[in-house]
């Protein structure tokens, strides 16, 4: 019984770094570079969804208050490419890297401005309750963030196979060239996919503040973990993301309780190291050698 409670709380943990690594996943896919603010658009997120739901002037019910988090950091997303980060199209793609690393400590010093530097959790009306499955104790939160991932990650499914601008999406994903050339507005779609990732860093970043407290520094963790997890999965690849963020959040827990101490905290990254070694393109590797 201790093996499967251990196993729900990585899997809700899991969760939260599998709708992160998709983010880096969809930037990825879109542009060959990785959002290394990935990470720090979920704390940015958490804080909005803390600040719409737990304010005294707002009062936002908790779905309404995600969503108006996902809202406000879709736009975020959207005016930074079309306001930022399309201003080094063309160049190397360090540049996006170091552009993303420099706006992840613009948003942390943002967040302590503005929210302080005290952890501060997400009073959500899943506190405190508890599901009794044959004597297996489930917290409530843990299962809203375990159907809440499987109905997003179905929704994005549906949304990359049965849509136009899904379609699009993978198009430009797999040859920007080709696809403007078919007439596809690859600046457009590329803003929306920044847009579609900031959404996505919000829900996650909503979901773990009903589950724990959140400060500034919380998405420079998060975001390390949820690169480790994409990199597991395979960077190409959107079930992957998920996969490795599963993985990543099921060894954590087991690691701290079953091996010495101080293994818990490096286990993530031991296994993306072996999963490197034996199969370098990750676990669901999509990326196909480019021919010069």
């Amino acid at each position: 019984m201790d093996i499967l409670q251990l196993l729900i709380s990585g899997i809700a943990n899991g969760c939260i770094y599998g709708l992160l690594a998709l983010g880096f996943v969809l930037i990825y896919k879109a542009t060959e570079a990785v959002n290394f603010a990935q990470g720090d658009m979920l704390m940015l997120g958490a804080f909005l969804g803390i600040t719409v739901i737990n304010s005294n002037y707002m009062d936002m019910p908790f779905l309404a208050g995600l969503i108006a988090a996902a809202v406000v950091m879709g736009i975020f997303g959207y005016l930074l490419d079309r306001l930022v980060l399309r201003g080094i199209f063309g160049q190397p793609q360090f540049a996006m890297v170091i552009l993303t690393i420099a706006l992840g400590f613009l948003l942390r010093f943002f967040a302590g401005v503005t929210w302080g530097y005290d952890p501060i959790s997400l009073e959500s009306p899943f506190a405190g309750r508890i599901l009794e499955l044959g004597g297996l104790t489930i917290p409530m939160v843990d299962a809203v963030i375990i159907v809440a991932t499987v109905l997003l990650t179905t929704s994005l499914y549906f949304f990359f196979a049965r849509t136009r601008l899904g379609v699009a999406m993978q198009a430009c994903s797999q040859n920007q060239m080709a696809a403007y050339y078919m007439g596809i507005p690859v600046k457009r779609v590329n803003a929306i996919v920044w847009a579609l990732s900031g959404v996505v860093a919000a829900i996650a970043g909503v979901l773990f503040a009903a589950k724990g407290a959140i400060e500034p520094s919380t998405g420079l963790i998060f975001g390390i973990k949820a690169f480790a997890a994409a990199v597991i999965g395979g960077l190409g690849s959107l079930p992957g993301a998920l996969a490795g963020g599963l993985l990543v959040g099921v060894v954590e827990p087991f690691a701290s309780r079953y091996l010495p101490s101080g293994f818990g905290p490096i286990a993530p990254y031991a296994l993306m190291l072996m999963v490197l070694v034996l199969r370098p393109g990750g676990l669901f590797a999509q990326i196909k050698q480019k021919k010069v």
